[in-house]
């Protein structure tokens, strides 16, 4: 199992024109072969600051996840609005237990 776990950064201003192209990039991620979760949230105490959580299957389900065609289309719709400082991180994990 691969987790992508991190933050980018959205200008405060353009958070709302943010949320339909996040939306989409959602919707269509969570319908591809080995995603098990891919989630954003906006972090309550510091605005324009994103988290981003992935669970994979396995690295090529996340490879094929980063060449799927929306997500050029998300490059480019963050791209325009401003997202950066991208602090994402993959770790290997296995046999997951709650806590």
């Amino acid at each position: 199992m691969i987790l992508v776990v991190g933050t980018v950064r959205c200008p405060p201003d353009r958070l709302e024109a943010l949320r339909a192209p996040m939306a989409a990039v959602l919707a269509a991620t969570h319908a591809e072969d080995g995603c098990i979760y891919y989630a954003y949230g906006l972090d309550p105490f510091d605005a324009g600051l994103i988290r981003v959580s992935e669970v994979w299957r396995d690295r090529a389900a996340l490879d094929a996840h980063l060449k799927a065609p929306h997500m050029d289309v998300w490059r480019a719709a963050r791209d325009a609005l401003g997202v950066g400082e991208r602090n994402l991180s993959i770790y290997q994990a296995s046999d997951p237990e709650p806590i």
